[in-house]
């Protein structure tokens, strides 16, 4: 996972938790490369990255020889150098120890600042650990090298107000976090930054699903128990599985196992992870459903704005708690109802969508016309309502045999029969094949052979045969989606 930069433009006035650290002189001017190294740091004033005559690219590329020449030429000066370091772009990020090098080359006291950023080398090369943009390797030697210059771990950007050890968490630099702390003051290690609502390293991880950084932090003595500013244990702050994108599968699977490495982290003296961190996963979904009024094949209300049909509701492999998955009237899902290989529901590519339960609503369904009666759920069969999702397989099964029109109209408020021409969607025309239960979903369905090839099947899905048209003129579709 690619971090973004948090680097800033400018740094406001110094802070109180900043009282302790060494005071810093100003730079009338540019120190002259041959200038040996100061007693004091210093901040040196801004300056634009120089870049080679004619240059093709914005950027500096410290692997081009003409930008080779200017990264070794003595008169290149500090400024200039960080201004380099500030390029968030691999070709920079990768070459942090030998850029570091020649501005210590230079005379530059271990604990200097960058004036923009406020930042010294030793964040710098914190971040430049990042995954994706840095070089975690070549982040370790020019720590180490600065550590063993006496590079005060402590100091803090005025404009993050992060030290080294909170970006080394954030952008989840495990080996950075052992270099940091193995000579650091124990004090260190649970550290807070304002900008984290007054919380420690660990909870920085924790919010940014930093696995690794959380790992090697609580090896290293960091308090799972310690509170930020909101009264939130480094646990409580791990996101939510049920508020990210479902398409990102992975990051929901490292924050279940993040909030359990957490949670199982707190001392019992605390009792407190069982008691703020409640869990769902035992609760039946039929039962979930039931205290909601809902039920498979209901039609919903997703944060207000999306509306489809209920198709799943119980525990899954991705994430803890109770979930609901939605078969959207619109292709504005993140699946088919799968995900992570694991099956819960069927449903067309994008129109599938897992919520927590809360977020649902039973949608209200338009007044009955003189034309058309609202059509009615069928009751559900709660066989249906899964704990976790079962792998999808490959199997022929016996083919369904259509109800009687007759009865279903009566019973089900139908609005068509089959050979009755009909719109999709307000959209597609065709003529309807089938009508009744299928094995695909829970309801009733109907089964259209369209006008022109824009369907999905030729009749049949996942083996299952409901009726016969050529290859891609077969679509289903439920009672509220069609139209004589």
């Amino acid at each position: 996972m690619t971090k973004t930069d948090p680097a800033p433009m400018a740094p406001p006035p110094r802070g109180e938790e900043e009282e302790e650290e060494e005071e810093e002189e100003p730079v009338p001017e540019a120190p002259s490369p041959t200038q040996e190294r100061r007693q004091k740091p210093v901040v040196h004033p801004s300056a634009p990255a120089p870049l080679p005559k004619d240059y093709a690219f914005t950027f500096f590329d410290p692997n081009d020889p003409a930008c080779q020449e200017i990264l070794f030429d003595p008169q290149t000066t500090i400024p200039e150098l960080f201004a380099i370091v500030r390029q968030w772009v691999p070709q920079v990020q990768h070459k942090i120890d030998v850029i570091g090098n020649e501005i210590l080359r230079r005379g530059c006291h271990v604990n200097d600042r960058d004036g923009l950023t406020d930042m010294t080398l030793l964040h710098y090369a914190c971040k430049a650990g990042a995954h994706g943009v840095g070089d975690p390797a070549a982040a370790v030697r020019l720590s180490q090298q600065l550590l063993a210059l006496g590079a005060d771990v402590t100091l803090r950007s005025r404009w993050t107000n992060m030290n080294a050890l909170h970006y080394a968490a954030y952008f989840d630099v495990p080996d950075l976090v052992r270099v940091l702390l193995k000579g650091a003051r124990p004090r260190v290690v649970n550290s807070t930054c304002s900008d984290f609502n007054h919380g420690s390293a660990l909870h920085i991880a924790a919010s940014n699903l930093c696995l690794g950084a959380a790992k090697c932090l609580l090896e290293h003595g960091a308090n799972p128990a310690l509170r930020n500013r909101k009264g939130q244990v480094p646990a409580e702050v791990v996101p939510d599985p049920m508020d990210m994108s479902l398409d990102k599968a992975e990051a929901a699977l490292v924050a279940k196992e993040l909030r359990t490495l957490l949670e199982e982290a707190v001392p019992l003296s605390c009792a407190l992870p069982k008691v703020t961190l409640p869990n769902y996963d035992n609760v039946p979904g039929n039962l979930m459903l039931s205290a909601l009024g809902l039920r498979l094949g209901d039609r919903v209300l997703l944060d207000g704005q999306k509306t489809g049909t209920l198709r799943f509701c119980g525990t899954t492999e991705f994430a803890s708690g109770q979930w609901v998955g939605v078969e959207l009237d619109e292709p504005e899902g993140k699946n088919d109802g799968s995900v992570g290989g694991v099956r819960y529901f069927i449903c067309p590519p994008k129109q599938g969508l897992f919520a927590s339960v809360s977020k649902i609503s039973k949608a209200v369904d338009a007044p009955p016309s003189s034309v058309t009666s609202t059509p009615r759920t069928p009751r559900m069969d709660f066989s249906r309502v899964t704990g976790k999702g079962r792998r999808e397989h490959k199997g022929k099964k016996k083919t369904p045999s259509s109800p009687s029109l007759g009865s279903l109209q009566q019973r089900d408020g139908a609005k068509a029969e089959v050979g009755d021409q009909v719109l999709v969607a307000g959209q597609k025309q065709g003529i309807v094949r089938f009508y009744g239960k299928t094995d695909f979903a829970p309801g009733y369905w109907y089964g259209i052979e369209l006008d022109q090839p824009t369907g999905k099947h030729d009749g049949s899905v996942f083996g299952v045969r409901y009726f016969t048209c050529p290859p891609k003129h077969g679509v289903f579709a439920p009672a509220s989606r069609i139209q004589r």
